[in-house]
């Protein structure tokens, strides 16, 4: 009998173990699913605000257009600077420099006699250089000659003749005068009376673009956003150059002065 109750004894405590383990398993799984209901509702969050969102900025980018405008125009330029270099050498200083000044001389009265007036001619001071002899690439201390060099710069707004005289410039090289022709600039005066009007005909050009995009695609385009100019460029006739900076070219007298606008629009 004693033997039977110690066996009895032990079935109880291991139906208690038990019963404590499966409790412990049922609260685990409780935690588990808790944690992956938790994890459910945080994913549909995310995804409901992400495709919020992404709704949003569909919404703002397809809400607006931006195109851009340009308009352009012909000019003339009316004022013209040309730069000249005169130079002479000489064994002796003094006779290089007394050659250049007759040198310059003699350009000044082919620009005067030609039309240019004393008052459009700007003639710098006299600059020397001595020219040293060297030997294998080494000085060896002996002077050579002396180079003596002045600058001129003629102003004037008759851009036709300055570009005559400029062509005409190798008679004064068959006379044995050493100048250097850098070439006539050759600028527009009235560039800011010219920018408002093209500002307003890039813009009308801006609002046809946009009207056509918008039409195409079954929408109407609405009032201006926002608005941006950008640099003025000033070209050749039939040049296609264009600069970040804005361009502005001076070699020749005709030229094509080029406006460009970015408009953002709202669309209805």
């Amino acid at each position: 009998m004693a033997k039977t109750r110690v066996t009895s004894s032990m079935s109880s405590s291991s139906r208690y173990r038990l019963s404590m383990e499966e409790s412990s398993a049922v609260s685990r799984s409780f935690k588990e699913l808790g944690i992956v209901f938790s994890s459910v509702i945080l994913s549909i969050g995310i995804a409901y605000g992400l495709a919020n969102v992404g709704q949003g900025l569909a919404a703002k980018s397809g809400n607006s257009v931006t195109v851009t405008g340009q308009s352009r125009t012909m000019a003339k330029a009316d004022n013209a600077v040309w730069s000249l270099n005169v130079q002479e050498s000489s064994p002796a200083v003094g006779s290089a420099v007394t050659k250049v000044e007759n040198s310059v001389m003699e350009l000044t009265k082919y620009l005067t006699d030609s039309g240019i007036p004393t008052s459009g001619i700007e003639v710098a001071g006299v600059n020397t250089t001595v020219i040293n002899e060297y030997v294998n690439g080494n000085p060896t201390g002996r002077v050579l000659s002396y180079q003596a060099y002045q600058n001129v710069v003629v102003r004037s707004q008759d851009v036709v003749l300055i570009n005559k005289l400029s062509n005409g410039i190798g008679l004064l090289l068959q006379r044995g005068i050493n100048l250097n022709n850098n070439g006539p600039q050759y600028y527009v005066s009235n560039l800011a009376t010219l920018r408002p009007a093209l500002l307003a005909e890039a813009m009308v050009d801006a609002k046809l673009r946009g009207i056509s995009i918008t039409k195409a695609v079954g929408s109407r385009l609405g009032p201006v956003i926002a608005v941006s100019s950008g640099p003025v460029q000033v070209t050749s006739p039939d040049s296609v150059d264009t600069s970040g900076g804005g361009m502005y070219d001076t070699t020749t007298i005709p030229k094509t002065v080029t406006v460009t606008v970015s408009v953002s629009f709202k669309v209805n």
